[in-house]
């Protein structure tokens, strides 16, 4: 399992990274998060992303549970849960990411993005 947060600013734009090289789908733009470790809740495992790629701090309380995405990854299945944040402390800088950008939902589709993002964008639009 993964999550990922749409980090949603005051100007309903969306936050998105790119994936650097040498990781699979490298230069792809995701929404922040990561995998779910074992026995931590998918709460508690975003958190800890957003921190680590990100270098924010959230609290549980401001994680909205938004959308999932099901999606075939080679010869596993991903399980991604999409959480909307509108609130954090610190400044949003890309600690693992090649590049950050700020963009309105309706942008997203221009962007290359992973095949389990793609299914969220809809949504994104729906509620920002």
């Amino acid at each position: 399992m993964v999550v990922a947060a749409a980090l949603v600013d005051g100007d309903g734009r969306v936050l998105v990274q790119q994936r650097p090289q040498g990781l699979p789908m490298a230069g792809l733009w995701e929404f922040p998060g990561g995998k779910v470790e074992a026995g931590e809740l998918p709460e508690a495992a975003l958190i800890r992303e957003l921190h680590e790629e990100l270098g924010i701090t959230v609290e549980h309380a401001c994680l909205a549970p938004a959308t999932f995405a099901s999606e075939p990854l080679g010869g596993r299945h991903l399980l991604l849960l999409l959480y909307a944040l509108r609130k954090w402390s610190g400044t949003v800088e890309a600690r693992h990411a090649t590049a950050l950008r700020w963009v309105r939902p309706v942008e997203l589709h221009r962007l290359e993005m992973p095949p389990a993002d793609r299914p969220l964008i809809g949504l994104l639009e729906a509620l920002v």
